[in-house]
């Protein structure tokens, strides 16, 4: 994984994977954080069930995850406080 970091934020790529099973954070692969939702990816369902699960996952609020880019795309990329970076390193392990 290569997270970036910016004006005190870290990137995080992330591939979605809508209409899953279950949610779930499901490790890395190709650099990027794998993530099921349940939710479709029609208007902005499958984003917001990824920023949440991220968000609980990471420890963090909901509002401290952000969509930077990919908001149509399942390889998309958020940020998350610089602050949050070890929680993030450990959870990529």
């Amino acid at each position: 994984m290569t997270a970036g970091t910016d004006k005190g934020r870290v990137s995080l790529p992330i591939r979605v994977i809508p209409r899953a099973r279950t949610d779930a954070v499901v490790g890395a692969r190709e650099g990027r954080l794998v993530v099921r939702v349940s939710a479709p990816p029609v208007g902005g369902a499958a984003n917001r069930a990824a920023i949440a699960l991220v968000a609980g996952a990471l420890g963090l609020r909901e509002r401290d995850v952000r969509l930077e880019r990919g908001a149509g795309s399942r390889d998309k990329v958020l940020s998350v406080p610089a602050s949050a970076r070890g929680v993030l390193e450990r959870a990529m392990k």
